[in-house]
């Protein structure tokens, strides 16, 4: 057996089913063994395009993502997307060729080790043949325990060498990882329940963690016991909206207004899987008169106020929130909190419509939004971008769905029309959407045609202001010229059909239904190109360009 063979074949035994990425010298004999073993092989445009769907894929599938590269120029393409699924914490595998070990004269060669450094990516070098199934357990066992992205780096002449040792009995990372639940102390456990039973106003604020953990039924028991409003960070967007009436949405600067003022006079906030970082309680001042309490499967975090929790529980959420739920009940704990008639009359004012602007051949971006969520299916999952541009979804998209958001991932723009292609293979293509900006769309416009290609039904939404938004807002607010952040754009409808899919280019709102409509009745990859206005500014953005209370 060759050594490429062996590699391929404990990537199988990794339960590796889908890998993405570009065919070259020193990873095809890899690609073409995963293929003889019925790997389904993804060929994209670019490399960290397929980084980028690979980390869609493990976001989607709850397992490492595989992306593949050949040596030197395919490894550097990577820098971007591996950076974000490095922020992002996904666990993936990128399994890349490397020139003759040793060989520095080689054109393709690249100090791989040091790349990996700089793009913060664990590095695994496969140096002899006898240790290309390990190192393979390896790449896995970081990915899945650590939550991050691992290269293999296997240098051609290694690949093709003859492994006489191979270990047919090969036992996977999966054998190593003892799935078990983290208790929470007694003791501050204990210390949990005095904070709330203390507390007159509770916060419950779900994260990532907590939505990962399946610890949605523990976390509506304790809010009700509590009476707690239910507010989640950016990555739990949405979720519970449906369960309880007492949900505010996002806690932070993509919160509105009416849930702020309610989110202030908190005197007690559990956050269960989230980091509870600067932009989730506003450095400290969203929630100035609050203890914390904290549930984390890790051993500590800091806050984004620069302070530890004054009660942090390291367990699992599922248990740690039913063991406290029940330690308030024994106690005979109840608390009225904010549920009451006058919260509630509050917070329906949340879904009301404002005003909007009305320029002709140009929607109004929150009017394209309200239009999007209740025209396109609940079931149907959505990714959020990056930009001016996204804060309008982030904040306004109000139904149940299943919401991925790419903000704050390194700041990178044009990533999530690829995690959410990803994302969908990995569900089994199920029709999804994702909202973006025109200069983040075009950045990787050859992509649609992998969808196309490959035939998955990604609804691609444009929202177009024909610029760079956020450059274009911040020049404004600095006294700057503006229009040096304008870039005029072709009609991406168009273009779309020129790739092989379905398009449309709207500019009134029933235009936006009736393509809306047509996608709807039969899913395909699709892109919507809605032009909008200029004319208006985010809520997050005249909160920090000027100063507004909005």
């Amino acid at each position: 057996m060759k050594v490429y063979e062996a590699l391929a074949e404990a990537f199988v035994k990794e339960g590796t089913s889908d890998v993405f990425g570009m065919m070259g010298d020193a990873n095809m004999h890899w690609m073409a063994a995963l293929a003889d073993r019925g790997v389904r092989l993804y060929e994209v445009r670019h490399e960290g395009s397929g980084l980028g769907m690979a980390d869609g894929w493990a976001r989607g599938a709850g397992q490492p993502g595989v992306v593949t590269t050949t040596s030197g120029p395919g490894v550097s393409q990577l820098a971007t997307s591996m950076i974000v699924a490095s922020r992002a914490r996904t666990p993936l595998v990128a399994f890349c060729g490397e020139t003759a070990l040793g060989d520095e004269g080689a054109t393709q060669y690249l100090d791989q080790r040091r790349f990996a450094a700089a793009i913060e990516c664990e590095f695994i070098r496969v140096t002899r043949p006898e240790n290309a199934q390990e190192a393979v357990r390896r790449a896995f066992y970081l990915a899945r325990t650590e939550s991050r992205p691992v290269m293999i780096s296997a240098p051609f002449d290694v690949q093709i060498t003859e492994l006489d040792d191979y270990d047919e009995d090969f036992a996977p990372s999966t054998a190593l990882i003892e799935k078990t639940r983290l208790l929470p102390d007694p003791a501050r456990l204990e210390a949990a329940c005095d904070l709330i039973q203390d507390a007159k106003r509770v916060v419950i604020i779900a994260g990532r963690g907590a939505r990962g953990a399946d610890a949605g039924e523990e976390i509506l028991a304790l809010q009700e016991r509590t009476g707690a409003l239910l507010a989640t960070t950016l990555q739990a967007k949405n979720w519970l909206c449906d369960r309880t009436d007492f949900h505010v949405g996002l806690s932070g600067l993509f919160g509105d207004k009416l849930s702020m003022e309610l989110l202030q006079e908190a005197d007690c906030v559990i956050a269960v899987g989230a980091s509870l970082n600067h932009y989730t309680i506003e450095s400290g001042y969203l929630y100035p008169e609050a203890n914390y309490i904290q549930i984390d499967t890790a051993p500590h975090l800091v806050m984004g106020n620069g302070k530890v929790a004054d009660c942090y529980l390291q367990a699992d959420a599922v248990t740690a929130l039913a063991e406290l739920t029940r330690a308030l009940q024994d106690r005979s704990v109840r608390l009225e909190g904010f549920h009451t008639d006058q919260v509630k009359e509050h917070l329906s004012a949340r879904v009301q419509q404002p005003e909007y602007v009305r320029e002709p051949g140009r929607l109004d971006p929150r009017e394209a939004i309200w239009i999007l969520d209740h025209e396109l299916p609940g079931d149907m999952g959505l990714v959020l971008g990056s930009g001016h541009q996204t804060d309008f979804g982030t904040m306004l998209f109000q139904r149940s769905r299943d919401v991925l958001s790419n903000y704050g991932m390194f700041g990178a723009i044009g990533q999530a029309p690829l995690i959410a292609l990803g994302q969908m293979i990995a569900r089994g293509n199920k029709p999804g959407f994702v909202v973006e900006g025109d200069a983040s769309f075009l950045m990787h416009l050859s992509e649609f045609e992998t969808a196309c290609r490959y035939d998955v039904p990604l609804l691609v939404v444009v929202m177009n202001d024909q610029g760079l938004g956020a450059e274009y807002h911040k020049a404004k607010a600095k006294g700057l010229d503006p229009d040096l952040a304008t870039i005029s754009t072709p009609e991406l409808g168009a273009v779309a059909q020129a790739l092989g899919g379905g398009g449309a280019t709207v500019r009134t709102a029933q235009e936006l239904r009736d393509a809306l409509a047509r996608y709807v009745r039969e899913p395909r990859p699709t892109v919507i190109d809605v032009r909008i206005t200029r004319e208006v500014l985010s809520t997050p953005y005249r909160r920090i360009q000027y100063g507004e209370d909005v």
